[in-house]
């Protein structure tokens, strides 16, 4: 198949269309149109520095239901213990540039390009882009940040400076996304750290149908400060 070089207008082919690597088009450009335009169509960018800009949509997708997190004993206990303090959008600069700055596993740079540190932080001053923070005496341990639309929360990235510091504000954000009602997470891709909590790889056609109804419920914009204040418990408040 081939791979589909975008215009100015904030459009894209139909997933369908991808590789099968999951790669769609390239170009473009990263602004709060086009990334909402494609966040609803289930593409997102990646890339690297020496390349154009990448739009994927992968085949399958994983998934994890807020309500079905799967939360390990181990993490549990940290919860409970009270080990990290998490926050909702008290920090976006500092988590992404957090998550720019860590390295990937095969040492081919960094997760994220400035370009898109930028874009998401723009996307951020609209309300769509949030970010959920691990402290740890008083400093900032790890977390996570991704976007949302409808019942759909979008995972992006995550980093830790401190042992399960992201693991903590994974967990706090699916028990506040369950109190929500949000249909799914997206995971973007099949990792064994996402399996462990519990994400179930989705085909594209299936998930695809999903998101076309998750988008359609009201868009839960603007700061998400005090956010763990709905679950009306500590999040360690979880049956061993």
């Amino acid at each position: 198949m081939p791979v589909f070089l975008l215009g100015d207008e904030p459009c894209f082919p139909h997933p369908a269309l991808a590789e099968p690597d999951g790669l769609l088009a390239v170009g473009g450009d990263l602004s709060v149109e086009r990334l909402v335009c494609a966040y609803g169509r289930g593409i997102f960018p990646w890339y690297n520095d020496d390349t154009p800009i990448l739009w994927w949509s992968p085949d399958p997708r994983p998934l994890i239901a807020p309500h079905g997190v799967r939360i390990a004993r181990s993490l549990r206990r940290t919860l409970r213990r009270g080990e990290f303090t998490v926050t909702f959008d008290t920090a976006f600069e500092d988590v992404v540039g957090g998550c720019a700055r860590t390295p990937r596993p095969q040492g081919e740079g960094t997760w994220l390009v400035w370009d898109m540190v930028e874009a998401y932080c723009r996307l951020h001053e609209q309300g769509l882009a949030h970010s959920v923070e691990a402290w740890k005496d008083g400093k900032l341990a790890g977390g996570l940040y991704g976007v949302s639309l409808g019942g759909a929360f979008f995972g992006e990235s995550m980093f830790y400076r401190e042992p399960s510091a992201s693991k903590a504000a994974f967990a706090t954000l699916c028990r506040v996304l369950a109190a929500w009602d949000f249909d799914f997470v997206d995971c973007q891709q099949v990792t064994p750290h996402m399996l462990a909590f519990g994400a179930m790889p989705v085909p594209r056609v299936e998930f695809l149908d999903r998101l076309a109804s998750s988008i359609e419920r009201p868009t839960r914009k603007g700061p998400w400060t005090g956010a763990e204040g709905v679950l009306l418990a500590d999040a360690c408040a979880c049956p061993a």
